[in-house]
């Protein structure tokens, strides 16, 4: 390999990053290097699995030297690029992101911020104390469809905000393999509430509507559904094991996994990487120690299945906010109320509706449709426009509308926060925005 695939960028030259935690979505997001090659590079990666790192270093042609298993060893190494992507696990983020500030690294971190305040209070610090960009991965307010809505709310053709409500229907699906079997399904294992692992994005998107501070909130909700008491009868430990229902439950792993072919990123190790098991050695996998071969009645989950969130700001609108697991089919939706009209929309629908009232005789409002293109993806085409809005910022362009600066970030993750103190307290909660964070309050 030549020695410029370990140097960071000059003036003219394509933004290198070092991937930080070769997961799907780092590995998603440096994606955007092979379909920009002149824009963004790829001249590192820190990951400690060792099969992992190996097939990372091969997408990107990177040789042993550019290669490394801490971000210690990344950190203490001559600064070999322009940023870093962070894609590491929720608890990970903030100890694996201060070493890299003080290095004179910028960063793209994979949402959430933090696992809690004082967490994010400390990354926030340290960022500004070096003067480092720090971007969060809220890749929905870059797909078209958020962002069109947002242009719609910011010309004011709807007023000022009155209320919003949002729900994000998590799929029974993406609820087992996430939520239940897979890596977000324990508060103690990820350190992350389902609140802050799954809707983060909804809660940011809120606030980024708003544009105001934070000052209320109170959320209800716990895990109703997925426990050992409301397992059914005949099912079993492992589905490919011990379950007599296994053929007629909608949870089947083998129907999910196998037969669908769904999350197979998460199920199979380093499948995002070109690592493909045979049919054999995954129904293997599933049937001995695949932790998503398990009954979804019988894990060790303890992430709620649903909940709901109210949110009062400081210039007095409202908001609120459900999320519902297990649900049929993905979606998110939004409905914004002002003083002038309305819009509403589902973001996998690729549209969204404009009303305004029509006191005209013979009528009651008028309306417009507005399509937006949607993705197949669950952020409807956010994640690599997040990644080129990155690459302009670390230009020196001007950040877009959607830009998730960690200064814009903040609002969203307090509410989320604060939200999951007040399910657990059951009281009302005062939070106290950008100021209190600033003053370590």
């Amino acid at each position: 390999m030549n020695v410029e695939h370990c140097e960071r960028s000059e003036s003219g030259k394509p933004i290198t990053v070092v991937i930080v935690g070769a997961g799907h979505r780092s590995l998603l997001y440096a994606s955007y290097a092979k379909k920009h090659p002149d824009e963004l590079q790829v001249t590192g990666v820190v990951e400690p699995d060792p099969e992992r790192r190996k097939l990372t270093a091969k997408q990107f042609g990177l040789n042993d030297s550019c290669c490394f298993e801490t971000v210690e060893q990344l950190a203490s190494a001559p600064k070999l690029a322009d940023a870093v992507i962070n894609g590491t696990m929720d608890d990970l983020h903030v100890q694996t992101t201060l070493p890299l500030l003080k290095a004179g690294y910028d960063v793209l971190l994979e949402k959430p911020i933090a696992t809690s305040e004082q967490e994010m209070l400390q990354l926030y610090q340290t960022a500004t104390q070096y003067g480092r960009t720090v971007m969060i991965c809220h890749v929905l307010r870059y797909a078209p469809f958020y962002r069109a809505i947002r242009e719609a709310v910011s010309s004011g053709g709807i007023g000022d905000i009155v209320n919003i409500q949002t729900a994000e229907h998590v799929s029974y699906h993406h609820m087992a393999v996430s939520f239940i079997r897979g890596k977000w399904n324990s508060v103690e294992k990820c350190k992350s509430s389902m609140l802050m692992a799954k809707c983060c994005h909804d809660l940011d998107i809120i606030s980024w509507m708003v544009g105001d501070k934070p000052s209320k909130v109170s959320s209800f909700g716990g895990l109703l559904q997925f426990k050992p008491a409301n397992a059914p009868h005949g099912a079993g430990k492992r589905c490919l094991v011990d379950c007599q229902i296994e053929e007629s439950c909608i949870y089947s792993a083998r129907k999910h996994y196998i037969d669908q072919g769904r999350w197979g990123f998460y199920v199979w190790d380093n499948s995002y990487l070109g690592s493909e098991p045979s049919l054999e050695q995954r129904i293997e996998s599933l049937r001995t120690d695949n932790p998503y071969g398990r009954c979804v009645w019988h894990c060790d989950n303890d992430v709620v299945d649903h909940q709901s969130v109210i949110i009062e700001f400081d210039n007095g609108c409202t908001a609120s906010h459900n999320m519902v697991g297990a649900t049929s089919r993905p979606c998110r939706t939004i409905h914004i109320i002002g003083t002038k009209g309305e819009i509403t929309g589902v973001l996998e629908d690729g549209s969204f509706v404009i009303r305004h009232p029509d006191p005209r005789k013979g009528h009651e409002y008028s309306e417009k449709r507005v399509e937006v293109p949607v993705t197949n993806d669950s952020h409807g085409g956010g994640d690599l426009l997040l990644v080129a809005d990155f690459v302009r910022v670390l230009r020196g362009e001007a950040p877009s509308i959607s830009s998730t600066s960690l200064e814009k970030s903040i609002y969203g993750h307090q509410i989320g926060f604060a939200g999951e103190h007040s399910r657990l307290e059951g009281r009302m909660i005062e939070i106290g925005g950008i100021e209190a964070v600033k003053q370590g309050k």
